[in-house]
């Protein structure tokens, strides 16, 4: 892994800040024509495949069991849309949500794509203190970090706490979708609780925390998923 002194690239890709990183989201869209649907799907599609690949492929005699923790926000919509890929090749996946704030309604994006989880055979579940999830981590073979994306500031709370907490406590692999739920994405600092993945997936381009010497033992493994950026994008991040 990059030592956090060392120039500012990661095979060759350009390290950028979370703010930087939700402004060539928002490019992606508005500038380039791709639509925000489609790279949750691209995301969601590569962290499914990684994942199993992790497994060791499909094992037709017993399906692996992955759990998907998602929050309510894009991370959590780029884990449902994993689920349901995970489920489409032969995974039992289950996912646990986050519920939505207090009054509110999920996102547009997430709602839909938890929707398609459910008809895709995914048992969906609504977090809460009494949900199940450390039972469900207890006798699963992985578990998907999709609570909080590079938008997460500070120590997780309510229900994010509770979920942080658990998948930090479970005993099975994690793989984090983006950035481990709890670190900091431009220090790299952990917040308590922080989960410690085995391995982390982060999306389109690697984030500055990510490569900070504190966060290696939250990070784990590290690598790039290509999630559909144009290349001239990509290039406008290595310029600044």
């Amino acid at each position: 892994m990059t030592g956090a002194g060392e120039p500012a690239l990661w095979r060759g890709l350009p390290v950028v800040s979370a703010a930087r990183m939700r402004e060539l989201d928002f490019d992606a869209t508005a500038r380039f024509g791709l639509p925000a649907a489609e790279l949750m799907e691209n995301a969601g599609r590569a962290v499914a495949e990684r994942t199993l690949a992790l497994l060791g492929g499909r094992t037709p005699g017993r399906p692996a069991r992955i759990v998907a923790v998602c929050g309510r926000g894009a991370n959590g919509g780029d884990g449902l849309v994993a689920a349901r890929h995970l489920r489409a090749r032969g995974a039992q996946a289950e996912a646990f949500v986050l519920p939505p704030k207090a009054g509110g309604a999920y996102p547009g994006l997430v709602r839909a794509n938890l929707e398609a989880a459910r008809a895709a055979g995914v048992a969906v579940v609504e977090l809460g203190a009494r949900s199940g999830l450390a039972a469900a981590l207890a006798r699963a073979d992985a578990a998907l970090d999709a609570v909080l994306g590079t938008g997460g500031a500070g120590a997780p709370a309510g229900a994010a706490h509770h979920a942080v907490a658990e998948l930090a406590r479970a005993k099975i692999p994690v793989i984090a979708v983006d950035l481990p739920s709890g670190l900091d994405a431009d220090t790299g600092e952990p917040s308590r609780p922080c989960v410690r993945a085995a391995l982390t997936l982060t999306l389109g381009l690697p984030k500055r925390g990510l490569l900070a010497a504190r966060a290696r033992a939250f990070v784990g493994e590290l690598e790039t998923l290509d999630i559909g950026y144009p290349a001239a994008l990509v290039d406008e991040a290595r310029a600044g």
